[in-house]
């Protein structure tokens, strides 16, 4: 499924990058976007493969992942570092009020953010709870929870258990973090992050559920087909979740804007 994903989404996202290029547009969007999601691949591949010892496959990725970072830093000195985004101008007295007016608003006025924040804390709680089954959690929602919504946990191989050591250990801080950039005005850092974990979970995801459902997957380890239903639409929706804080991050960032006095103009 990771490789499913090399040849789609990421041949896809190169596309778009190499278009930009073309037409001399910035591409850092869509650069942190994919730096998440080969960063998450490689987080699980090759662990998983050391593991597993398939050397070949191992070697092939990590070749891989060097060639494309050494690109991608070779074309950006070429370009005149056009992977970032122009420096911003200064603000003018109409965009500074807007940001003044986003910022002043608490979260219980913020419905779409408190509903964001709500679903944070909720894959929170999920993430741990998922990495304790990957630590062998001797508790009994553990067991049953395994047994009858996610067999594929405890596959012998170590591609599960290892994601999901990825999100106790990875997606829980980010979570805490951006839970604190939603509540705390001015946290410009939020968009280049929110991209980048989105970039992760969507590759991460994709591969978790494809595997789970994959006919290749040993049929007591699939998602049993009474529990298809409540399976996909919990995952699913962790994975929409980052997706929905990028784009609101990206598209509308007032409150995440540090706004100086001095930097207004008329």
């Amino acid at each position: 499924m990771i490789c499913y994903w090399d040849g789609s989404a990421h041949y896809l996202m190169y596309l778009v990058m190499v278009a930009a290029i073309a037409w001399e547009e910035t591409y850092r969007t869509i650069g942190l976007y994919w730096v998440g999601s080969i960063i998450m691949s490689v987080v699980v591949f090759v662990p998983g493969n050391i593991v597993e010892d398939t050397g070949g496959i191992l070697l092939l990725k990590v070749v891989y992942t060097v060639i494309q970072s050494r690109l991608q830093r070779s074309r950006a000195m070429e370009t005149g570092y056009r992977t970032s985004e122009t420096p911003p101008l200064p603000f003018t007295a109409k965009v500074v009020k807007v940001i003044q007016e986003a910022q002043a608003k608490d979260l219980l006025r913020r419905p779409f953010d408190l509903m964001l924040v709500v679903c944070l804390l909720l894959a929170t709680g999920f993430c741990l709870f998922r990495g304790l089954i990957a630590l062998d959690c001797p508790s009994e929602l553990c067991r049953l929870y395994t047994q009858f919504q996610e067999p594929y946990l405890k596959d012998p191989a170590a591609y599960p258990k290892i994601q999901m050591l990825a999100y106790m250990f990875y997606s829980v801080p980010y979570f805490v973090t951006a839970l604190y950039g939603l509540v705390v005005p001015g946290c410009s850092w939020m968009p280049d992050i929110t991209l980048i974990h989105a970039g992760g979970l969507a590759q991460a995801q994709f591969s978790h559920i494809g595997a789970s459902l994959h006919a290749r997957t040993a049929y007591v380890y699939r998602v049993p087909e009474e529990a298809k239903i409540l399976f996909l639409a919990l995952n699913i929706a962790y994975g929409v979740l980052p997706q929905l804080l990028a784009y609101r991050c990206i598209y509308k960032p007032e409150f995440f804007i540090k706004a100086k006095a001095e930097e207004k103009v008329e």
